[in-house]
């Protein structure tokens, strides 16, 4: 039988097809958007209790569209406690609620490691979508363990260039549609490009960009000083964005499922054909000289022609290097696998999926003002004017 509302209209996705035992991982990094930037820049504050009321709102919109179980992450900072806390409260009757389980570490380590064995342990255990409340280094994370499992990274952090801002309920929404099985993989995911670098043994790969710096130690990681830069090379450019992408985004721009990048040499002035006027970090927006632009073709190792100093994987210094190690920067196609928020709905409503035909009552509809028993009777208004 159809669920109903009081008033005879079905339930929203209440009649909807879903594919049993749908789980959704959530993993929410307590650590994200705590880094040098905080001093530096005029970056946004996302504290913790705020993931955790985005996690309910995730919680709300997956069990209203079908899936039956959540893997929440667990962490020593307040996020998950705040969720079991929220969870138990909930009273009978608001809609929906899939079972909520926690995955718990053995040690916590707080490092990127947790986030890797979190995303291992729910792939594992049955997750066809993992969300991820994070930065640009959580999704790095979770992608050498995510396998064919979709991400959709909603940005938490501070200087975030993968990972969108949408609201919870929305991305809840899409990750529900695509658990449940009401939205094709194929249709609703891509395959994100990734940049991989080699020096000497040193591997490190980044989703967004790689920059080449004359600094030669990793100090604070983050990269905040253009002047230093040499050598960028981009997975994806997008003009509206926030980093060291924009640089390139606002020159030649890449789209995501584009099949190139782009790589950028920048120069000083003595060198510089243009300049460009970027926002590389939160309250930053800097001029930056570029000496050279073109298109980064797949599978074509670059190599990078500054003899000493570091490398940056998007907008955090991770390799330091000389005169005797050589560095190759390319551009592949077996990133991980991300949900299309925008696809994925789209398609919900080209599909009409989250839209139930109304269901009458048979016999006259009774109309009430709010309350429970008949209409009150009310004498007619006299018109004054016929007042004799």
């Amino acid at each position: 039988m159809q669920p109903e509302a009081a008033n005879g209209q079905v339930v929203p996705g209440g009649t909807l097809p879903v594919v049993p035992g749908a789980t959704v991982g959530i993993v929410a990094n307590p650590m994200s958007g705590r880094d040098i930037r905080r001093l530096v820049a005029q970056a946004s504050v996302f504290p913790n209790t705020e993931k955790t009321n985005m996690v309910l709102r995730l919680v709300a919109a997956c069990g209203a569209t079908g899936v039956d179980r959540i893997l929440m992450s667990t962490d020593a900072m307040g996020v998950a406690g705040g969720v079991l806390r929220a969870h138990d409260r909930r009273r009978a009757g608001e809609g929906r609620s899939p079972d909520v389980e926690f995955v718990e570490l053995t040690p916590i380590l707080g490092t990127a490691e947790d986030t890797r064995s979190l995303v291992r342990s729910m792939r594992d255990r049955g997750a066809t979508v993992i969300v991820l409340l994070g930065g640009d280094g959580t999704v790095r994370a979770a992608s050498d363990a995510s396998g064919d499992v979709a991400l959709l990274p909603l940005s938490t952090g501070t200087n975030n260039a993968f990972p969108e801002m949408w609201e919870a309920t929305v991305a809840g929404t899409a990750a529900g549609l695509l658990a449940t099985g009401r939205v094709a993989a194929d249709e609703a995911t891509y395959r994100a490009k990734v940049l991989r670098v080699e020096a000497g043994p040193a591997r490190e790969t980044a989703l967004v960009d790689v920059c080449v710096s004359t600094v030669t130690h990793v100090g604070s990681r983050a990269l905040w000083q253009p002047a230093t830069f040499r050598e960028l090379y981009c997975a994806f450019a997008e003009p509206h964005a926030i980093g060291l992408s924009s640089i390139a985004g606002l020159m030649h721009p890449v789209t995501r499922t584009a099949p190139s990048g782009v790589a950028v040499r920048l120069a000083g002035p003595e060198a510089a054909t243009s300049t460009v006027l970027a926002p590389i970090a939160p309250g930053v927006i800097a001029p930056v000289r570029i000496q050279e632009i073109r298109s980064l073709l797949a599978g074509q190792p670059q190599r990078v022609a500054v003899e000493r100093g570091t490398v940056a994987v998007d907008g955090e210094r991770e390799i330091e290097f000389g005169p005797a190690t050589p560095v190759t920067v390319t551009l592949a196609h077996d990133g991980p696998r991300v949900l299309d928020v925008r696809a994925v709905l789209a398609a919900a409503a080209a599909g009409r999926l989250l839209v139930s035909a109304a269901t009458r009552r048979a016999g006259p509809v009774e109309v009430h003002n709010g309350s429970s028993g008949p209409e009150p009777h009310r004498e007619p208004i006299e018109d004054p004017s016929r007042r004799s």
